[in-house]
């Protein structure tokens, strides 16, 4: 599939989104970034879609304000090699690590053509280390999506070559329900998969709490499913997205008293034996609506006002741990 970008905004140097339609009229948004101060000589990051649009619905992401269906594997790849295309033409990607989020619109586990990519990428680019990563918040009935991932794995990704994370935002179950509304694995499912899913060597298996105020996050609920010699933590923040506003979702980390409570909540985990990531991008990537299908969303509701826009450059900051 040839892609059509119908718009583009950031920096070439820092961070940029795209925009394309497909012949269908079907639209989609992919990524690509550096993260400073490391040079994309050193790590180039790309984030591409799977779905047009999701059908999971979790209250603060605008791709789940519309589904249109399954990317296929020619759909994904079209995504890559236009930016591979874009900035290395003679198809070798010289950069220390070459990673690929499949996390920009979409649930991966609805689409197993995703698999079908994760076959064929490590024998389709030359690159140096290669890292795949995918983001789930583990739908039921996708067993065989995670049973056959685990099989990908093993035999092409070991030793850390790939990078697992489910998204789980609270312990608090009821809540949690309400946040991620679709019929999903609980903690303990969750848990027996990862102790199959990991093998000695690999990375960590993130658990992602992208945190609202009156969102809980319960040490001892965690320590009952989740060993820290498994799990790392990820604490994001929830971003200023057309569903978050529109369900009244305030991020965690908006009040005065945000760092010395987040400081609180990273020293329990941290006792608690796990190793925490305090994730916070530039405030300034909310300004072009970079986040979780933000732009597209904004780019179909008010195309003749974003052809206008000038594109801000924006900032995506290296993950690091609270100091």
């Amino acid at each position: 599939m040839k892609l059509n970008i119908i718009n583009t905004i950031g920096d070439d140097e820092i961070a940029k989104v795209y925009i394309a339609k497909t012949a269908a009229n079907k639209y989609l948004e992919f990524a690509e970034s550096i993260q400073p101060p490391l040079s994309r000589k050193e790590k180039w990051v790309l984030i591409v879609s799977v779905l047009y649009g999701c059908p999971v619905g979790c209250m603060m992401c605008d791709a789940g304000s519309a589904f249109y269906g399954k990317l296929s594997k020619e759909d994904i790849f079209a995504q890559i090699d236009y930016l591979v295309d874009l900035r290395y033409p003679d198809k070798f990607i010289d950069c220390k690590e070459f990673k690929i989020q499949f996390a920009r619109m979409g649930e991966p586990a609805l689409n197993p053509f995703l698999l079908d990519v994760l076959e064929e990428l490590p024998e389709r680019y030359r690159c140096g280390d290669l890292l795949p990563s995918i983001s789930t918040v583990a739908p039921n009935g996708c067993d065989y999506f995670f049973s056959r991932l685990t099989t990908v794995k093993n035999r092409l990704y070991p030793s850390g070559k790939f990078q697992m994370q489910f998204s789980i935002h609270t312990t608090d179950k009821v809540l949690r329900d309400q946040i991620i509304p679709v019929n999903k694995w609980d903690f303990v499912k969750i848990a027996n998969y990862c102790e199959e899913f990991y093998s000695p060597g690999d990375r960590k298996i993130t658990l992602n709490f992208a945190l609202a105020q009156e969102a809980p996050v319960d040490v001892k609920e965690l320590r009952k499913y989740f060993s820290p010699d498994l799990f790392i933590i990820k604490i994001t923040p929830i971003n200023p997205t057309v569903s978050a506003i529109n369900n009244r979702i305030t991020s965690y980390f908006v009040t005065g008293d945000s760092r010395e409570d987040t400081a609180c909540l990273i020293d329990r985990l941290r006792d608690a034996g796990y190793e925490v990531i305090l994730s916070i991008g530039d405030l300034e990537e909310n300004q072009i609506g970079s986040n979780c299908g933000q732009y597209i969303q904004k780019f179909i509701t008010n195309k003749d006002a974003i052809a206008k826009e000038k594109a801000y450059s924006y900032v995506v900051k290296e993950k690091h741990s609270y100091p």
